[in-house]
């Protein structure tokens, strides 16, 4: 008396729920890694933008006095960090030790001016490029003719 039989229901039946919440749980898990690879990639874009920001300040200060700074603070970036909140790091070649500066897989240093590179995601580093802890480097080489990941170099 008080329940009617519907002739005609509507709605969804559960397993054509279960079916749409395993499309959606397929679609997210072939969706999320390439939003993160993505969003890496955009980190490291804006790293080597900020890199070459750098670099054209270290250029005119070396135009306007002859040499390059002995540090970022002297072209007012030595608080500067990228986007992964490690500060970038940077060496002048003149006068620096060669076990300090940033070698590639022939151990022969990659620039002849200055080092200048974010240590990447992981936040270490050490000067040869072919060490683990070097890989995710985000680089100038080849004297700015080369900006990226050190994997990529």
């Amino acid at each position: 008396m008080f329940l009617k039989k519907l002739d005609n229901p509507s709605g969804f039946t559960l397993i054509e729920i279960m079916i749409v919440i395993a499309i959606i749980s397929i679609l997210s898990a072939i969706a999320i890694p390439f939003m993160f690879n993505y969003i890496y990639k955009v980190k490291v874009v804006r790293t080597i933008t900020e890199i070459k920001t750098i670099e054209s300040a270290l250029m005119l200060y070396n135009t306007e006095n002859n040499q390059f700074p002995q540090d970022l603070d002297s072209i007012g970036f030595g608080s500067a960090k990228d986007v992964f909140g490690n500060p970038f790091r940077y060496t002048p070649i003149k006068g620096t030790k060669k076990g300090i500066l940033r070698k590639n897989k022939f151990l022969v240093p990659v620039n002849t001016d200055f080092d200048l590179y974010s240590c990447g995601k992981d936040g270490k580093t050490t000067a040869p490029f072919t060490a683990k802890a070097s890989k995710d480097d985000i680089v100038r080489a080849n004297n700015g003719g080369f900006y990226g990941l050190v994997e990529n170099y």
